[in-house]
């Protein structure tokens, strides 16, 4: 197989929403490149087709690069200059330009209106195609070899073995869980941030709620005792412990933390967080004095699930016949106990689906946050979860893979590297 002149090719290895995000954009911009997209399984775009439970959680609906900055525990100080140029508006311009319309939930995240993850792949295959990339699937780049008058030798390896000559290259093969996984990049001159899980969710054998699975919450706070570790928002209650956004979000927050503590923890909810104790004793109060007839554990308190207001109840040692008005100061401060801090005993975690995120990866301070090259090898670019980038729950990841891959094609496409 014959290649172009090195001088008008460029290659992107990685076959995943930055990649492809990445190779549309240079090609688009340049028609005149040869853009070849290398990826080493048989599967395209599949971290895509999964997300959001086959649905494709795009972008998150923000309004300024500010706020969408806020939403990333690595990486969002660097990423803010980079929303500037590409934003959550302009994703779903893009994307509409393209005949694919989205729409946003409640939460603020944006899906497409088929609730079709194949809509999205779809539409990046579509893309790629018009644009004239070339794909080259089950092929590896077993070499890279910056050249002394600049480009790259890639030898590849698999169903389209062959050494290319390319002028640029980008990087966008996502993240890895282990630090042996990125040393190829660490001889390409690159410093990594060890990587760590994100995104995960609690693991509690022994805990409280245990007869309670599938049950759920719109609005709690979870803290790590001992840490400065919390987040607000919904939980739910598995088989295996907790799960539900304020999880995962205080899991990404928490890290590399989480990560020395060896994932055991206790994790402290409060299913009343607009209240403190002393503002929660004070409702108690004045609910005592008007409802002492009715019994404690049958009426449930701020719109709790019955089945959890039956467990706190227990747990304070309150009996399914008690009334308010015969309630003794320490069984009710005990119920405050359990509705302000729940202690969960943390063992382990479990990866939140199959959405695997890592915290780690390419550190910032060696990127040009505004066109994605290197600043150690002249040519190289990156895009995507191989750098030091990663968000929350809620179309950030995806965000970030749009941005930098956008960002990269375009400075690919118009460099003189």
């Amino acid at each position: 197989m014959q290649t172009p002149s090195h001088s008008n090719t460029v290659a992107v290895l990685g076959g995943g929403a930055a990649g492809f995000f990445g190779a549309i954009a240079c090609a688009e911009a340049n028609p005149r490149l040869t853009v070849y997209l290398i990826e080493k399984t048989g599967k395209l775009l599949s971290k895509v087709r999964i997300s959001g439970g086959g649905r494709c959680n795009v972008t998150h609906a923000c309004e300024s690069p500010t706020q969408l900055a806020q939403h990333y525990p690595r990486g969002g100080k660097q990423l803010k200059e980079a929303f500037r140029e590409f934003d959550a508006r302009a994703t779903i311009a893009w994307f509409e330009a393209r005949g694919v319309a989205l729409k946003t939930e409640a939460d603020g995240r944006m899906f497409p209106t088929t609730d079709s993850s194949e809509t999205i792949a779809q539409c990046l295959l579509d893309a790629a195609q018009r644009a004239g990339v070339s794909i080259l699937q089950q092929t590896n780049a077993d070499e890279i070899a910056p050249q002394p008058g600049g480009g790259f030798r890639l030898r590849l390896t698999g169903t389209h073995a062959q050494e290319m000559q390319v002028a640029r290259l980008l990087i966008a093969t996502g993240g890895a869980p282990k630090s042996e996984s990125y040393q190829w990049l660490r001889q390409l001159g690159h410093t990594v941030a060890e990587p760590v899980p994100s995104l995960f969710t609690f693991n509690v054998p022994d805990s409280p709620l245990r007869e309670l699975p599938g049950v759920s919450v719109p609005n709690v706070r979870v803290r790590v005792a001992g840490e400065k570790l919390e987040y607000e928002g919904p939980i739910l209650v598995t088989h295996w412990g907790v799960s539900g956004p304020a999880v995962l979000k205080l899991s990404a927050w928490g890290a590399r933390r989480l990560h020395e503590l060896k994932y055991e923890s206790t994790a402290l909810v409060s299913w009343v967080p607009a209240h403190t104790e002393e503002t929660l004793r004070t409702w108690l109060h004045n609910f005592r004095d008007q409802n002492g007839r009715k019994t404690v554990e049958s009426n449930p308190l701020f719109g709790l699930p019955q089945r959890l207001w039956r467990t706190l109840t227990d747990q304070a040692g309150i009996s399914a016949e008690m009334r308010w008005s015969e309630l003794p100061a320490k069984l009710q401060n005990r119920l405050i106990e359990s509705l302000l801090r729940t202690p969960l005993p943390v063992r382990g975690k479990t990866t939140y689906k199959e959405e695997f995120v890592t915290c780690g990866g390419i550190v910032l301070s060696e990127i040009n946050m505004h066109t994605m090259e290197s600043r150690r090898v002249p040519g190289l670019y990156f895009a995507g979860e191989v750098l030091d980038i990663d968000g929350i729950t809620g179309g950030f990841n995806f965000q970030a893979a749009w941005t930098t891959g956008y960002l990269a094609g375009r400075a690919m496409a118009t460099s003189n590297s």
